[in-house]
């Protein structure tokens, strides 16, 4: 039997330094686009190794601390789990904690998506990607961007 799900969260907004995001479309709900977002993998797993796991594993973009930083915010979100992802955690578990990271990589870098996590991506800009998220906590991290990262 597969663990259940770990409800403690990342969220990574992938941004250029001329505030286009990258958003991602999911491969198990087309039309739900979102940063890349991830569970711990383990109730010790650091955020900052989860945050760089689930950017690599998502887009193939290694944070290597030195041309590509992950920025923790230090913020965090508790909402609902939306109720069609509820079977993949512990019976009662309703809501989950997303910490906020964000990266600033160049635009050209090469993006290559897990295929069983998303379908595409697009480069957006930063009004139009907070537009395009289905989750108003990644919406409202998106919209956050240009004070968190100046």
């Amino acid at each position: 039997m597969k663990p259940y799900k770990i409800p403690e969260s990342v969220l990574v907004v992938i941004h250029t330094s001329d505030m286009e995001v990258l958003v991602l479309e999911r491969a198990d709900r087309p039309g739900f686009w979102q940063s890349v977002t991830g569970s711990l993998d383990a109730p010790d797993e650091p955020l900052l190794t989860t945050a760089a796991r689930e950017l690599f594993e998502e887009t193939g973009i290694v944070a290597d601390g030195e041309r590509i930083r992950l920025r923790d915010w230090q913020f965090s979100n508790v909402y609902e789990i939306y109720p069609v992802w509820r079977h993949r955690y512990a019976l009662g578990v309703t809501h989950n904690t997303e910490h906020v990271f964000s990266v600033c990589v160049p635009r050209d870098i090469p993006i290559l998506l897990s295929p069983r996590e998303h379908l595409r991506h697009a480069w957006l800009p930063h009004l139009e990607a907070a537009d395009r998220c289905f989750s108003s906590s990644n919406a409202e991290a998106i919209l956050q961007l240009s004070r968190k990262i100046a």
